[in-house]
């Protein structure tokens, strides 16, 4: 079966992304290439609802392959993103003899990958890893860049490292055992990428919404492909966030805030998210950044997709949490501001006012 692949150019430490149905079942072929070995022990980091679907299939892919391999289970949900996590699953591989030939490869969604990650780059100060992303978010977005982490009670993602993958094997059949709550989750990060950088892929999903959510095979890789496109030039031209990489925070400095504010109950990553485009293109319009037409027209799309939770957070509660979210330089929280569809700014001049008045009007949104 034909596969797309895309670079992810990084030298010298450039890694490829498998893109196709069928790569699953290709993947041991896969990693074996990329590392140009095979390893010691093959550790598969895993949730229960993926290793349920999946664990005994790449198991058993792996076996025929002749590799060595051991599923790792941690608990489901963002909640569980923790160091504690961490630090368990760092125990396990300690006493299953894991060494630095060792590879983890991280077997679920954004949280485990994040997890998986994050944990062989602090093991023997850095092993291989590998993602296979189950969740449509993970494909598009998650797996791709090699950001890892955990989350703090004080925020997302405040501890956690640049640690990029051997390689990324992405199978759109994976998908047909995912959740329809978190696979719409999913397909605001695609949506993402359409407002920061390619108008293709937005306009693909504003005009293409019923092929899109009854998961047709052929729109779905199309989807999954143009995404790791935007995500790889992104990142090969900013790796560690210091410019324009900045701009896959679209949506995410309010959404982040709406996690920590619920203790990561309450929200998806995506539908989060997704509350955040709404309140960056609602800013965006207020402070004349673009024109209501821009706003309209994002806002309108992201509705579309999904019903998504009530936010019942108040604004004051929000903007405290922004101020202690990663992406604050000086005291100063940056927004990532749609201009038109396919071109955003970067913002650190956002008023207060301004963020309060989009907030509550989420709340009110969030209500209908």
């Amino acid at each position: 079966m034909k596969m797309t692949r895309v670079l992810i150019d990084l030298k010298p430490r450039s890694y490829e992304a498998v893109i196709g149905t069928g790569a699953l079942a290709d993947c041991a072929e896969e990693i074996e290439s990329a590392l140009g070995r095979k390893p010691s022990k093959t550790f598969v980091v895993t949730v229960p609802p993926v290793k349920k679907h999946w664990g005994s299939r790449i198991g058993d892919i792996f076996k025929k392959a002749g590799l060595e391999c051991e599923v790792l289970e941690f608990a489901d949900g963002e909640n569980n993103k923790t160091m504690r996590t961490a630090e368990t699953l760092i125990g396990r591989l300690v006493k299953a003899g894991a060494d630095r030939k060792s590879l983890v490869v991280g077997l679920g969604g954004g949280v485990t990958g994040d997890v998986s990650a994050f944990v062989a780059s602090i093991y023997m100060r850095g092993i291989d890893c590998v993602h296979i992303p189950t969740s449509f978010l993970a494909q598009v977005d998650a797996s791709i860049g090699g950001k890892t982490g955990v989350n703090l009670s004080a925020g997302k993602n405040l501890i956690g490292t640049f640690h990029h993958p051997r390689a990324v094997i992405i199978d759109p059949e994976v998908l047909s055992t995912l959740p329809e709550r978190e696979f719409r989750s999913g397909l605001y990060e695609a949506l993402k990428c359409g407002v920061i950088r390619e108008p293709k892929i937005f306009e693909f999903m504003e005009q293409k919404r019923e092929r899109v959510l009854s998961r047709d095979p052929a729109a779905l890789e199309w989807l999954i492909t143009e995404c790791v496109r935007v995500k790889a030039k992104v990142v090969a031209a900013d790796e560690f966030e210091s410019g324009e990489r900045r701009i896959l925070n679209f949506g995410h400095t309010i959404g982040h805030a709406l996690e920590a504010e619920t203790s990561y109950k309450q929200f998806l990553h995506g539908e989060a998210v997704a509350w955040g485009m709404v309140g960056a293109a609602m800013i965006a319009a207020a402070m004349q950044r673009s024109d209501g037409d821009t706003a309209k027209r994002i806002i309108g799309t992201v509705l579309a997709y999904a019903p998504l939770p009530k936010v019942q957070s108040r604004a004051k509660n929000v903007i405290k949490r922004l101020r202690s979210d990663k992406k604050t330089t000086n005291g100063k929280v940056h927004f990532v501001l749609p201009r038109q569809i396919g071109e955003v700014e970067i913002v650190s001049d956002v008023p207060d006012r301004a963020v309060h008045q989009a907030v509550e009007e989420i709340r009110y949104l969030s209500q209908l």
